[in-house]
């Protein structure tokens, strides 16, 4: 990779213009005298203009006066990687930067490298481009990736990327050895050089540790579009992690402690942005306490708006029907699993009563798509538990009956959506085998059986085949990019797993022993291994724990946040006997 020319330097008065929260594509970026950076997404246009966390590093990096930032989409269908920006080819930037958020993100990662003339393993790149890959994947289980990425981002980028990139633009121009570079920033919080950092690697988090709020703006789109999932909808998040601590969920661990945003940073960025629609993102929107005023805020203002999805018992009738009055016609709601045993085992705090008025209520004010969600496959799941669900759909089907009344002109379709668990590392999960994909379709069956004979419920499920594929990405050791490497030579994934079932059967069909050295413990991100594995057998007994405490990690001494955040010395509890299961009332 030849160093980038200094030379054009009259034009730097253009440089480190901070994009506009949902603005629309930038111009292309002049390189002169700046480090170029090629910002990568697996996926289409789509998917770039729908992924925060990707638009976060963009709006983070492009607004440095030493950065010239170009996006480059990964979608199905193209022949070599060109800038979004400027048309220029992959393999004239000195550092890739991957955002990564899904398992199935891996093989798009690979064939855009090898379409580049950019050699996938790392050991085969001693000089620039250096591969950073960055995102969810960096911090819940790097391992598959590491024969392939240069250096990894551990944590939130707001925590420390830029200075990493600067100190990059300082050796690139200096014309210093990538592997010069790698040794010298090896122990910068938040990267992870294989073969070079000290492990586990902290993760990097932004924020005062005595603080609940999200520091700095909160993220934000920076461009929309037809093509988003929310089509052109300014995207907002609203918290960042989930205080629940439903033990299937990586969200709820591997970003504690969980944060707020402040309702004035975000009627800012709106302010700013003036959208025609805003679009709600978190894991527990109802436990903002300024999600109302925000929401009557935005009416006022005549944007619209969208939320993803809620729980039952912050369904409110006047939260409810507030969202009725504004338009909000589809209401999403997590059952996730079968009964009440298999909810308490999943530490999901559930009322059956609640849940139930609270589709009463939503066929009573017109809503008209009812989404239910529910998981199946848990290792501690039995045929009785669903029987108890095919009593309870009849329930809910009876609750929407009551709620409609004798109104004839409105009816509210009921979408049960059901998923396969994935195992996933860094929850009590972790030590689970998943079930087999002839065991996931049975139940799928099942639940055709008892769902057909319910007048306006759907169903719909997930591929389990895929479900596997993505265990194994999750919870494989660096022997599982060879799987990446024989779907990019065998056509696809299908082929591959079958030159890879005695390996899946190793990583997915098994309960790992308690003390067993797991490939994701490379990073670090504070939750205590014995706080997990007391939950995973708190699971097998179907209690409840305690989710985290609302005055903040410093009064809680469960899962070791607080002693890894530096707020207190206290040790953790020993037992599963020594936590007291919340009431669900």
């Amino acid at each position: 990779m030849r160093t980038p020319s200094g030379a054009d330097r009259s034009r730097h008065n253009k440089r480190g213009r901070s994009p506009r929260p949902g603005g629309s594509p930038p111009a292309p970026p002049d390189h002169g005298g700046r480090l170029p950076v090629a910002l990568l997404i697996p996926g289409d246009e789509g998917m770039g203009l729908s992924a925060l966390g990707w638009q976060a590093v963009y709006r983070l990096l492009a607004r440095e006066p030493e950065m010239a930032v170009e996006r480059f989409f990964l979608g199905k269908g193209f022949t070599a990687p060109i800038s979004a920006d400027s048309q220029r080819e992959l393999n004239l930037f000195p550092i890739l930067a991957a955002s990564v958020s899904f398992e199935e993100d891996f093989l798009p990662f690979l064939r855009a490298l090898t379409a580049a003339g950019v050699p996938s393993c790392r050991t085969e790149r001693p000089d620039y481009p250096l591969v950073l890959v960055g995102g969810p994947i960096a911090f819940l289980n790097p391992a598959p990736l590491i024969p392939l990425a240069d250096a990894f981002w551990v944590g939130e980028a707001e925590a420390g990327l830029v200075a990493f990139c600067q100190a990059l633009k300082e050796a690139v121009f200096a014309g210093v050895p990538k592997a010069d570079f790698l040794a010298s920033v090896a122990d910068m919080p938040g990267l992870f050089v294989p073969g070079v950092s000290k492990t586990p690697v902290r993760r990097v988090l932004a924020q005062d540790p005595e603080s609940s709020t999200l520091l700095g703006c909160p993220v934000a789109s920076s461009f929309t579009g037809p093509q988003a999932a929310f089509p052109d909808a300014l995207l907002l998040e609203i918290n960042r992690g989930c205080p629940h601590a439903c033990r299937f969920c990586a969200a709820g661990f591997i970003y504690r402690p969980p944060r707020h945003a402040r309702m004035s940073d975000l009627q800012a960025l709106v302010e700013e942005a003036n959208p025609p629609k805003v679009g709600l993102v978190g894991t527990a929107l109802t436990d903002w306490p300024e999600l109302m005023p925000f929401l009557r805020w935005l009416s006022a203002r005549k944007t619209k708006f969208s939320l993803s999805s809620l729980r039952a018992d912050g369904l409110t009738e006047e939260l409810l029907t507030f969202l009725r009055e504004c338009g909000i016609r589809t209401i999403t709601l997590a059952l996730e699993g079968a009964s009440e045993r298999l909810r308490r085992a999943a530490n999901k705090r559930l009322d059956a009563e609640i849940f139930l008025e609270a589709v009463e209520r939503a066929a009573r004010l017109g809503v008209n798509h009812l989404r239910l969600y529910l998981i199946v496959g848990w290792p501690w799941e039995t045929p009785e538990d669903y029987d108890e669900l095919e009593a309870f759909l009849a329930r809910i089907v009876a609750a929407r009956e009551a709620g409609h009344g004798a109104k004839t002109k409105e009816f509210m379709r009921i979408t049960l959506g059901a998923s396969s668990l994935v195992p996933k590392p860094f929850t009590p999960m972790q030590w689970a085998p998943m079930a087999s994909e002839a065991s996931l379709l049975a139940t799928q069956q099942r639940l055709r059986n008892m769902t057909k004979s319910l007048r306006g419920v759907a169903l719909q499920v997930d591929a389990p085949f895929q479900a596997r594929l993505q265990g194994v990405l999750s919870r494989g050791g660096e022997e599982t990019f060879e799987l990446v490497q024989l779907a990019a030579t065998e056509g696809g994934w299908k082929k591959a797993m079958r030159r890879f079932e005695d390996q899946t059967a190793h990583i997915l069909d098994r309960t790992r022993d308690e003390d067993e050295a797991f490939p994701w413990e490379v990073v670090d991100v504070g939750v205590d291994r014995a706080s997990l594995y007391r939950e995973w057998k708190r699971g097998w007994q179907a209690q409840l724990s305690p989710g985290c405490a609302k005055a903040g990690c410093a009064q809680c001494h469960l899962c070791g946040m607080d002693r890894w955040l530096g707020l207190t010395s206290a040790p953790a509890p020993a037992a599963a006997a020594e936590i007291e299961a919340p009431s669900t009332d």
